[in-house]
Formats: structure tokens, C-alpha cells, sequence
């Protein structure tokens, strides 16, 4: 159950940032996010991504397992300076996100391993998506 419970920590990390720019909607749902109302933005959405999983030594016979998964986190920002506001979050949600990464103890390792933005596709609001590696292990069943 670490993925899930992996998931539900990066978003508890994200909706309890304590910053002017902090995100006001965070979710794993998908959601439309031209329908916002201003005061909730900037937006946030969490969804588990690909996967890889291998065993955690050869021959491993006692079930022991790591797995690398790659979170995708999109973000969504409503500003007069869309790139600074782009920006500004990502480091807000890197810092965040690296301030335990261990994920509550669920994973060993937790890094922002790649950012993308919409290059002023969606103007006037501005998007960021970042790739949040983590690397945990678990008993193979028990994922």
C-alpha cells in the first residue's frame, strides 16, 4: 500500500505549505481548470505516474522489493507575471517536497527530477508540470 500512501503524503505536503504563494486547490482528481474561481489558484494536481519495480537483491526469496514511481504534478497559475509566478512555485513545491523525503517514512527517496512548463500555450494562465521521483521499497503483495 506505499504507493498509495506515497500519494496521499505528496499531497498533504503540498496543501499544507505555509507561503503567499502557496497552493489554495490540490488534489489527485482531475479537474478542469479553466472553471476555477481566481482565489484557487494557484491549483495543483497530484497523479501517480509510471512505474518501475525490481527486486531488492538477486535472488531475493523473502519478497523484498523497491519500486521507482514517478509522480506527476500539475500546476496551474493565474498572474500578471506568469513566468516569475511559474517560478516561484516550483521552488516553493521542490522545497516542500524535499523538506522530508522520506515521504512520511513510506519511501527512502523523494526528488523533483524534472520540470516542464506550457511555454504560454494556455495564457493568460500559466502551467507547470513537475516529475517527482521516489523511491521506496515493500514485501512483494504489500504494494
Amino acid at each position: 500500500m506505499s504507493r498509495e500512501l506515497i500519494a496521499a503524503n505528496i499531497v498533504t505536503t503540498l496543501k499544507t505549505i505555509i507561503d503567499n504563494g502557496r497552493p489554495k486547490f490540490v488534489t489527485r482528481e482531475p479537474f478542469d481548470f479553466e472553471k476555477l474561481s481566481n482565489a484557487q489558484y494557484p491549483a495543483v494536481l497530484v497523479q501517480t505516474g509510471t512505474e518501475t519495480r525490481s527486486d531488492a537483491t538477486l535472488g531475493a526469496d523473502d519478497g523484498s522489493r523497491e519500486g521507482v514511481i514517478d509522480y506527476t504534478v500539475i500546476c496551474y497559475i493565474k498572474s500578471g507575471t506568469i513566468d516569475t509566478a511559474r517560478n516561484n512555485l516550483v521552488t516553493l513545491l521542490e522545497n516542500a517536497l524535499e523538506a522530508d523525503r522520506t515521504r512520511g517514512g513510506y519511501a527512502k527517496d523523494t526528488q523533483v527530477v524534472s520540470v516542464q512548463t506550457d511555454e504560454g500555450s494556455i495564457h493568460p494562465i500559466g502551467g507547470v508540470i513537475l516529475t517527482v521521483r521516489v523511491l521506496y521499497s515493500y514485501i512483494r503483495g504489500n504494494a
